[in-house]
């Protein structure tokens, strides 16, 4: 048995398979460079934009609610909240020392009214 040594590398197939990852490399690198692909938007005509203000819920120590400002129990409160739409914004200000039921109850009367923009303020604490 006469085994012939191996001549012979065919590097065609080799060479097709790096042009082809070169190519993907190539067309890929120029979306990661600039972040987006580029798209030609169409133009339509420019409309006023009404933006809501975010509002503001605050509870006191004691336990006041306050709703922009102005005193509301939890039932004027329910009541000023009814117009409103649900993509509106809230902002709660709750004083540290205020029962944790006052907060509870104002967030659970948001979930209820399906409010789902709601921020809780707090203060930075030193490092």
């Amino acid at each position: 048995m006469d085994e012939k040594p191996f001549e012979t590398l065919n590097v065609i197939p080799l060479v097709d398979v790096m042009l082809v990852l070169l190519t993907m490399v190539l067309t890929t690198a120029n979306f990661i460079a600039t972040g987006r692909i580029p798209v030609a938007l169409p133009q339509a005509a420019q409309t006023q934009v009404d933006r809501q203000k975010d509002k503001t819920i605050e509870i006191a120590a004691d336990g006041s609610v306050y709703f922009d400002g102005h005193v509301a129990t939890k039932d004027e409160l329910r009541s000023r909240l009814t117009g409103l739409p649900p993509e509106t914004g809230f902002l709660i200000r709750a004083d540290r020392a205020v029962a944790l039921q006052s907060f509870i109850d104002v967030a659970e009367l948001l979930k209820r009214m399906s409010f789902t923009k709601v921020a809780v303020q707090t203060k930075n604490s030193p490092k």
